[in-house]
C-alpha cells in the first residue's frame, strides 16, 4: 500500500508549522485567511486524511488515546477533560479517562493496562507521574504529553499555565486594594505549581515589613484544607487583611472559615484563589481569581499529541500559557 501523508508533509509542503495546520484542521479561525487556503490546498493535494481512519492504516494506530486525570471531583478537571475530548473527537479519535487518586502506583497500573489496549499515547495531568514511567513510555516510542503539572524537566512536552506570575498578579491586586498583611494558603508542594504559586507570592511579600513566615500555611487543593489553613492564619494573626489562596477550592474553604467567624469579606479581609472554576461565579461574595486558560490548556495538549502521533517526533518543551487576573466582590476595595 502506498504511504499515507503526514501532519509534517502537508506543513512542509505548505511552507509552515506543523502547529499552524493542526490550527488550520480544527479551529481556522486562528489563521491567516491566505495562510489558511495554502494549507487546505496541501491538504488536498496530498490527499492528506487527518483522522483515525488514516492514522491506523499508517501506523497500525487504534484512534485511541488516554487521559489521566489526579481527581476528578476537583471542578478543575473536568473542564481540562473537555478540552481534551473536543479536539480529540474532531480528529475522529476516542479518549479514555483514568483517575489516579494522586497515586504513583495507579497510574503505572492504568500505563500496564491500557499499553495492552493498543493507545496511541497518553496525557497526564498528575503530581505524581514517576520519571521511571515517562522514561519507559519514551523508550517503547509512546507519545506523551504532561499536562498542567507534572515534572520540572522530562524527556516530552510539558504544557502548564505560568503559575509563578500568576500568583504575583494577585498578591499586587490584594495590595492595590490596600491589604497590607497578606497570608498564602498554599498546595502540596510536592506538586510544581503548588511550589511556583508559593514563590510568586513571596517575590511579592518576602521582603515587606508585615511579611512572616507564619503568614504562609499549607494545604491539599481541596475546600476543608482552605477552611483550615484560614482558621490556623486568624488565629496567629486577627490582623490579616488579605487571604491567597493556592487553588480556587481552598479560596473557597477561606470564605467558609471568615463567615464562620463573623469576618465581612472584602471589607475586613479580602480572598483571591487561583484557577478561575466555575465555582468562583456562585460563591458569596463572587470569588476573584487568576484564571488559568484550563479548557485551552486541555485543547493543546491533546493538538500537541496528535502532532506527536503522527510525525512520531517529540520535541519536549515546556509550554507555559498566560492568566488572567479575574476581579470579583471578595477583593474589590469599598464593597457593600
Amino acid at each position: 500500500m502506498e504511504s499515507l501523508a503526514t501532519i509534517r508533509d502537508v506543513a512542509r509542503l505548505a511552507g509552515v508549522s506543523v502547529a499552524t495546520v493542526s490550527r488550520v484542521i480544527n479551529q481556522k479561525d486562528l489563521v491567516n485567511p491566505e495562510t489558511a487556503e495554502q494549507v487546505l490546498k496541501a491538504i488536498e493535494q496530498l490527499q492528506y486524511v487527518p483522522n483515525a481512519v488514516a492514522r491506523g492504516l499508517a501506523g497500525k494506530k487504534m484512534g485511541i488515546i488516554a487521559l489521566i486525570l489526579p481527581d476528578i471531583l476537583n471542578p478543575f478537571f473536568p473542564a481540562l477533560a473537555r478540552g481534551v475530548e473536543d479536539v480529540a473527537h474532531k480528529q475522529g479519535l476516542t479518549v479514555i479517562l483514568g483517575n489516579s487518586d494522586d497515586l504513583g502506583i495507579k497510574e503505572s497500573s492504568y500505563i500496564k493496562v491500557l499499553k495492552k489496549k493498543y493507545v496511541d499515547g497518553f496525557i497526564f495531568a498528575s503530581n505524581t507521574i514517576r520519571e521511571e514511567d515517562v522514561m519507559a513510555l519514551r523508550r517503547e516510542g509512546i507519545p506523551i504529553v504532561l499536562l498542567d503539572r507534572g515534572l520540572t524537566t522530562t524527556a516530552c512536552p510539558i504544557i502548564r499555565s505560568n503559575n509563578r506570575e500568576g500568583a504575583k498578579l494577585a498578591v499586587r491586586h490584594l495590595i492595590d486594594q490596600g491589604c497590607r498583611r497578606i497570608a498564602h494558603i498554599y498546595g502540596p508542594q510536592e506538586f510544581i505549581t503548588a511550589r511556583e504559586r508559593l514563590l510568586g507570592y513571596e517575590d511579592i511579600v518576602g521582603e515587606s515589613k508585615d511579611f512572616s513566615p507564619s503568614l504562609i500555611v499549607p494545604g491539599h487543593f481541596d475546600i476543608e484544607s482552605g477552611r483550615r489553613g484560614a482558621e490556623q492564619l486568624l488565629a496567629r494573626y486577627p490582623d490579616i487583611d488579605g487571604i491567597f489562596a493556592g487553588n480556587d477550592l481552598m479560596a473557597v474553604g477561606a470564605l467558609k472559615a471568615l463567615h464562620e467567624r463573623g469576618i465581612r469579606v472584602p471589607e475586613e479581609v479580602k480572598v483571591c484563589g487561583f484557577d478561575g472554576i466555575g465555582l468562583t461565579e456562585i460563591t458569596e461574595p463572587e470569588l476573584t481569581t487568576v484564571a488559568q486558560p484550563i479548557y485551552e490548556m486541555g485543547g493543546l495538549a491533546t493538538r500537541v499529541l496528535l502532532d506527536e502521533i503522527e510525525s512520531g517526533i517529540s520535541e519536549n518543551t515546556i509550554i507555559e500559557l498566560d492568566v488572567t487576573l479575574v476581579t470579583r466582590k471578595s477583593t474589590r476595595r469599598g464593597q457593600n
